[in-house]
């Protein structure tokens, strides 16, 4: 076998031959490392065939078998992944280091060991006595059959698998697991790449579910190729600062289940806890008598949650305004604050303006832009806004509020929370459901009779 060398992309896993500055894939300066490359041996194609045992069938004579998923009995992690896992489903977990990976994985094994599950926990990162002391605090069941095993070698861990025949493995974490076929360190983009898809080949053909923890980059994206997300079928990505108590399990990918739901916890002591109601703890320390501060009911997946955006305009000292935003999109931002100059009137071309989500949550509801401008307005006047109100709605480039989706599911949210008010576009008080709320509906047609009603004309 003839071996040569390569130049790859640290960050997408982008190749060359020789070595570049700058990557032509992904654009990121100073990621190309040598490694060794050995090109595969070819196959005649009787061969291949061999390999494939099944031919091309129709798809009429396909039969489909209801799989039968395993409860973690973690409702906001059942939720996320669609009611259970699926036997034979690959599952990426991603976060900041210390958010909590690796102790939901230990979480999720002692509640499968507590059904009669076999689980083998392959920790690369902490000897067998550390995961021991970790497993104990998180309230471990010692008479279940938890494997666990502080090994980085591919192969031998494969033997394991072929040996203990568990219903689950855990891979913590992708990076420092390696293949000795090869040469490359553990960590760069050849071993994670075929790290992953060997663990993938394993999971499919023994009816295992494998969960691989996957380090971050600064960026906040997962460390290694984009081909790692691509071979899994479902990626978990934790959201939130690592120093707040509070945590967003959200999937980006799922071949199983929606992406769009989200599973909120708080870290304890004893591990992660589910938070029942969310909505309640995202407003419970809400200031009062505070200009900039508003209510917005939000949707994820089929979840209403309700969030406090927060606003804070001041004079900007050093001639270029500065426009910060936390848990809130930038550009959306510069959007909304346009639309307050040009068609509200507002002089903010001389102001610093800050926006934050509180709790830690990331938003991406259109349903949210009506109340950043209400709470950019607010703080900008220093006027209070509207008490007891929640505020709905999309702000188009012309200042119309543009209606949202499922708004009485969002209603009831705020309803069920003591909220007496809500604002919401004029086209959605059409719909003759609302006439069942408890609560005063306010239509609005623009952005101007909007915020002349938050704030008072």
């Amino acid at each position: 076998m003839k071996t040569k060398t390569v130049f790859t992309c640290q960050n997408c896993g982008y190749q060359s031959p020789k070595w570049l500055g700058k990557c032509p894939d992904c654009d990121n300066w100073n990621t190309f490392v040598e490694e060794d490359y050995a090109a595969p041996l070819g196959k005649g194609t009787k061969e291949k065939a061999a390999l494939y045992k099944e031919g091309p069938v129709l798809l009429k004579d396909v039969q489909v078998k209801d799989a039968n998923r395993i409860k973690t009995n973690i409702a906001e992690l059942d939720r996320v992944l669609g009611a259970g896992i699926v036997p034979g489903s690959v599952i990426l977990i991603g976060g900041d280091p210390g958010i909590g990976k690796s102790t939901i994985s230990l979480q999720i094994s002692n509640q499968l060991i507590r059904q009669d599950k076999t689980v083998l926990y392959v920790s690369g990162e902490e000897s067998v006595s550390q995961t021991k002391l970790r497993a104990k605090r998180l309230g471990s069941v010692d008479s279940g059959k938890l494997y666990i095993v502080n090994q980085t070698d591919l192969s031998l861990i494969a033997e394991y698998i072929n040996k203990i025949k568990p219903d689950a493995v855990f891979i913590d974490s992708i990076q420092v697991i390696f293949d000795p076929q090869i040469s490359s360190s553990a960590g760069s983009v050849s071993q994670v790449r075929e790290s992953a898809g060997i663990l993938t080949q394993i999971a499919k053909t023994t009816n295992t579910s494998m969960f691989i923890i996957g380090h971050v980059t600064k960026e906040g994206s997962l460390a290694g190729p984009r081909v790692l997300e691509h071979i899994v079928d479902t990626v978990l990505y934790f959201e939130g600062d690592r120093f707040s108590t509070y945590r967003i399990l959200r999937a980006v990918k799922n071949r199983f289940g929606s992406t769009n739901e989200i599973g909120v916890f708080e870290m304890g002591q004893e591990g992660l806890r589910e938070v029942k109601n969310p909505s309640e703890i995202f407003l419970s320390e809400r200031p009062k008598d505070v200009s900039g501060s508003v209510v917005v009911p939000i949707l994820e997946g089929t979840r209403p949650l309700l969030v406090e955006i927060q606003s804070l305009v001041s004079k900007s000292s050093f001639g270029y305004a500065l426009r910060r935003a936390q848990g809130f999109d930038y550009n959306r931002l510069s959007l909304l604050i346009a639309v307050l100059e040009k068609r509200i009137g507002l002089h903010l071309e001389a102001e610093d303006v800050f926006v934050n989500v509180a709790g830690g949550i990331k938003i991406e509801d259109p349903a949210a832009d009506l109340a950043v401008a209400a709470a950019i307005a607010s703080a900008f006047k220093e006027q209070l806004a509207m008490p007891q109100a929640v505020l709905l709605g999309e702000v188009g480039l012309a200042g119309e509020i543009r209606s949202v989706s499922q708004l009485l599911v969002r209603i009831n949210e705020a309803q069920k929370l003591g909220f007496k008010h809500c604002i919401l576009p004029k086209n959605n008080y059409r719909d003759p459901e609302l006439k069942k709320v408890g609560i005063e509906l306010i239509p609005v047609s623009n952005l101007k009779e909007a915020l002349d009603i938050v704030l008072g004309k």
